[in-house]
């Protein structure tokens, strides 16, 4: 498996690096970089993992992350097999922190922007107004070359400065302690619960697959993920009720048994837990009008 920590995508010749992505899926491997990243998803949905955040993600939804911090989007392939139009799109550049110039950071004019920078250890989602013109930006930045492409670069990273319409994603503290061999077998466990979450999952099962026991691997889990395991089954299931309650329209009885939960009332209480709404909270505040 060939993953994006083993090398710079920023050709040496270049302080950016600004590509627009057009494939069925998007990469669905977890990974790190030593650069900035900021992402846009301009077509496909599915469940965002940064950090030991994991959330759904959708259409025109931008995040900023930092150096070395773990990521992936991993596409609904199921409600996407069957389409012809079945593609994800995004636009995603790629930046370095000198090229910026740590000069400026440590000026006042650059005060703001280290404050961004520093907060984007823990991943950022952009959101308001402020996400419709970063949108705006990063469409444009894709046209642009030579010098004109750091210039709009920064105008981007100037407005997330000023603007509070962010959310964090990963918990405060969070610690990337994965190495690249981590990152394959973190993807094996990714992949088997993305695909099995509505079935009940067992530790024994997980430890299997990875060659260890069920007592070694849910340490692991939890030095790597930040959470238990069963924690962990719990957000992928909510994430996915969530989806169903917005997109498909069902009640709260209906998403809980389709998204692998076997009590309502377990349902019920962890979806307060994670989302801090109850069902029907959730679907009126963000169920479109």
């Amino acid at each position: 498996m060939k993953l994006a920590l083993e090398k710079s995508p920023i050709p040496k010749t270049h302080a950016l690096l600004t590509k627009r992505l057009k494939q069925p899926l998007f990469d669905p491997n977890w990974h790190f970089h030593p650069e900035y990243q900021l992402f846009m998803v301009v077509k496909g949905r599915g469940t965002q993992f940064i950090g030991d955040s994991i959330r759904p993600y959708k259409e025109g939804e931008i995040t900023f992350t930092g150096p070395n911090l773990p990521h992936l989007w991993r596409s609904d392939v199921e409600s996407q097999k069957n389409r012809q139009d079945a593609y994800s799109e995004g636009i995603v550049v790629y930046f370095n922190g000198n090229a910026i110039g740590e000069n400026l950071l440590q000026k006042e004019e650059g005060l703001k922007l280290k404050q961004l920078l520093e907060k984007s250890v823990r991943g950022i989602l952009i959101k308001g107004k402020t996400a419709q013109e970063v949108q705006r930006g990063m469409q444009n930045l894709v046209k642009l070359e030579g010098l004109e492409s750091v210039l709009g670069l920064l105008r981007i990273l100037n407005l997330m400065s000023e603007t509070k319409e962010i959310e964090f994603l990963a918990s405060p503290g969070y610690i990337n302690s994965l190495k690249q061999g981590d990152t394959e077998r973190m993807n094996t466990v990714y992949a088997y619960v993305m695909k099995n979450f509505r079935n009940k999952i067992s530790l024994d099962e997980l430890a299997q697959l990875t060659n260890m026991t069920p007592t070694s691997f849910s340490r692991y889990f939890k030095v790597h993920a930040n959470k238990t395991f069963s924690e962990f089954v719990s957000e992928i299931r909510i994430g996915h009720a969530c989806k169903l309650l917005l997109e498909e329209k069902m009640n709260a009885s209906q998403a809980c048994y389709s998204s692998g939960f076997q009590t309502l009332s377990n349902f019920n209480k962890q979806f307060k837990s994670i989302t801090r709404r109850t069902p029907s909270a959730y679907k009126k505040e963000f169920a479109p009008h």
